[in-house]
């Protein structure tokens, strides 16, 4: 393994690290999760998306529409202002796609493998965060809510749609968070293809 973390990428690996970095910038400019809602209030739907940097309705009315909902179910008004994470998520793009460039001036497979560890772990922290910051809004209810259901919760699915009252919540990733799950099963193929190069002494 030793050897390996040293190899040098081949030509094409390294445009393909390259590549990953060019496309994890336009994480920036699109939204990572979506989650949309539907009620018989609304029987055109409801949209909510989630930037690296910021929460938004779909249309400029849904995430107000949405607040309003929350409203009389007693869960609190969502705004990006809210949720600290959204400060600092830029930056850790920010690091994923400095590696990529950086791996151009030192093509090792230590570098690819490095990237895959730090796309696993900002997933993991990501989705474990996000599923407590559900948790937290569908919990801690507003105990003078116009409508209160003894025992009721409101989380949001993680994943998949859920049932809620006469609301259905469903959680999805969007464009940016297709793009980061991507960049991971090609980083995984490249330190595959280096595997095989090394076992044929392919060069």
């Amino acid at each position: 393994m030793k050897t390996l973390l040293f190899q040098t990428l081949s030509k094409r690996n390294r445009l393909l690290i390259l590549g990953v970095g060019l496309v994890l910038i336009l994480v920036y400019l699109i939204p990572i999760w979506s989650i949309s809602i539907s009620a018989p209030q609304y029987p055109e739907g409801l949209g909510m998306q989630i930037w690296i940097n910021k929460i938004t309705g779909a249309t400029p009315y849904d995430l107000k529409n949405i607040n309003l909902l929350n409203h009389y179910i007693g869960m609190q008004e969502i705004v990006s202002e809210s949720i600290p994470e959204l400060l600092f998520m830029p930056y850790v793009l920010a690091y994923l796609i400095f590696g990529a460039f950086i791996t151009e001036l030192y093509p090792k497979v230590g570098m690819a493998i490095l990237g895959i560890i730090n796309l696993v772990i900002v997933g993991l922290v990501g989705l474990s965060d996000f599923w407590r910051w559900e948790y937290n809004y569908g919990h801690n209810l507003n105990p003078e809510a116009p409508i209160i259901v003894e025992g009721m919760a409101y989380q949001p699915p993680l994943l998949g749609c859920k049932e809620m009252l006469n609301i259905t919540a469903c959680s999805y990733p969007s464009y940016g968070g297709m793009i980061l799950g991507l960049s991971l099963v090609v980083l995984v193929y490249i330190l595959w293809d280096e595997n095989r190069r090394k076992k044929s002494n392919v060069v």
